[in-house]
């Protein structure tokens, strides 16, 4: 350590490694390594000067019998924590590791240690898939801008998954949002694309799958029993925060992030419709490109070993249908989703089941279909159909506005102007039939000639009720003359006007 001390003291006063072996009487080799030693323990002569020898052996050698661990070994457990960052890979943390160890192991070494390291430390039971038995199904995490051409509005499209365990076989298909209608839409397409069912579908435990998680019995969400039970196949969700379960899917969108999504992230999609023709287009590429460490591609594997294991799909496509509970009215219409269908009048006050899709509306009580409308969206409106009727109510029905109009004029000119203020003033063409009915039945009681007198009074007062009317006619008023109109104020007399006189 004497030695190693001067060799320090005389590298501060700038001689070389030759000049030093020289002045001390040692070999080139002995000197380097001396050399070597300090510049990596970083320590300088004002620090040597004042260590003690056996602590400058410390500092410099390792302890008899200790293995020196080589430099460019990597931080295993720090790799291992990067991975966890979202899309970061084996390959761009090599690239880093040989930038700072340009003599640094190879690609290969680096990989093959690290899952060497990865299974001592945390061992994982590799699993087997069999052909045509599970499907794996996910919404991935990342979403796709929609713009709006006319707004400029931007939404987000969300991306649903599907991938077959044995064969890879990936599907994939854009959404507007993560209802049940869509969950299960990508489930009828993807088993469409794949012209078959597994045995078993995989899911998360997303509420449009699964409405109670429970490791050993789930409760599913109704609607996607009935998908299952349509197709003939069974549900077993993935366990809570058990990703393994579904590895598969969980790689499938990460290979779509890289493969599909990443190509894509220049472009602009104005449309749903053009997000998934581009999408289509990239998820043949990757169901067609060889893979890197076996032959074939998941599609001729699928083609090839899955695709005749698949069960046949059914006749018809499932067909989602929203599911509601409602009460029928004292008007026999029941209200869905804001707006009224009509059902038989004798349900009046039962409970009915109403199925919904984009076309239709069914209406079912205790099992029996007791109606069918075309699917409206309009808030508030009436889809009514004349059988379920009453008699009394049908020949109600058939009075329409210019009917109304037509009855109001042969009363009088005030009568068909009000009729007119009644339908014209309510929200709904019907509310202000039942006010012309009355003044029907008022024009029965009291006769004509007062009702329109009793209009005529109601107009002027500004009224836009029947009861207007009536209060009118039961107190009589109709027969007292209406005030007449105030005369206008007499013109000022003024140097500067002229009067009538002046143009006799």
């Amino acid at each position: 350590m004497r030695r190693t001390k001067e060799i320090c003291r005389l590298i501060d006063a700038e001689l070389s490694g030759r000049a030093i072996a020289r002045s001390l009487g040692l070999s080139n080799s002995t000197v380097g390594d001396a050399i070597t030693r300090l510049k990596a323990s970083g320590l300088t002569w004002e620090l040597v000067e004042t260590m003690s020898e056996s602590e400058l052996e410390r500092r410099l050698y390792r302890e008899r019998g200790h293995i020196a661990p080589d430099p460019r070994i990597p931080d295993w457990e720090h790799v291992r924590k990067e991975l966890g960052r979202k899309h970061t890979t084996l390959l761009l943390l090599w690239c880093e590791y040989r930038a700072k160890h340009p003599d640094g192991f190879g690609y290969s070494w680096y990989c093959a240690h690290y899952r060497t390291w990865l299974r001592a430390v945390d061992p994982v039971m590799r699993q087997t898939h069999k052909y045509g038995d599970k499907l794996f199904v996910d919404w991935a995490g990342d979403t796709v801008p929609l713009v709006c051409a006319d707004t400029g509005e931007i939404t987000e499209a969300h991306l649903f998954l599907a991938v077959l365990g044995a064969s890879n076989y990936l599907y994939l298909e854009a959404f507007r949002n993560e209802t049940t209608a869509a969950f299960l839409t990508g489930h009828v397409n993807a088993f469409a694309y794949m012209r078959g069912v597994p045995a078993l579908l995989v899911p998360d435990n997303l509420k449009t799958g699964v409405t109670r998680s429970d490791r050993y019995d789930p409760d599913l969400n109704t609607d996607y029993a009935d998908l299952a039970t349509h197709y003939g196949t069974a549900v077993m969700p993935a366990r809570v925060k058990k990703p393994r379960d579904k590895a598969k899917v969980e790689a499938a969108v990460l290979h779509s992030y890289r493969s599909i999504l990443a190509p894509l992230r220049h472009r602009t999609f104005f449309s749903l419709a053009e997000l998934n023709e581009a999408l289509a287009e990239l998820l043949e590429e990757v169901n067609d490109r060889p893979f890197q460490k076996m032959s074939g591609s998941r599609r001729s594997v699928f083609l090839e070993h899955e695709a005749a294991l698949l069960r046949p799909l059914p006749e018809h496509p499932y067909r989602y249908r929203e599911h509601r509970s409602a009460k029928v009215g004292i008007d026999y219409h029941i209200e869905v989703a804001a707006h009224r269908y009509s059902v038989p009048f004798h349900l009046i006050g039962e409970k009915v089941e109403v199925f919904l899709d984009e076309r239709t509306a069914e209406i079912y009580h205790k099992g029996e279909r007791v109606a069918l409308h075309v699917r409206s969206h309009v808030r508030g409106g009436f889809s009514t159909t004349s059988e379920h009727m009453p008699s009394s109510h049908r020949a109600h029905a058939e009075w329409t506005p210019e009917r109304m109009e037509k009855w109001a004029v042969k009363t009088g000119p005030a009568c068909a102007a009000f009729a007119s203020r009644l339908m014209t003033t309510r929200d709904h063409p019907e509310i202000g039939f039942r006010g012309c009915m009355g003044l029907m039945n008022l024009g029965r009681k009291y006769g004509d000639a007062r009702v329109e007198a009793a209009c005529e009074r109601a107009l002027t007062g500004g009224a836009n009720r029947y009861q207007s009317v009536k209060s009118i006619l039961e107190k009589g008023l109709d027969t007292v003359p209406l005030p007449a109109p105030p005369k206008p104020p007499p013109v000022p007399e003024h140097e500067n006007l002229r009067g009538p006189d002046y143009y006799a």
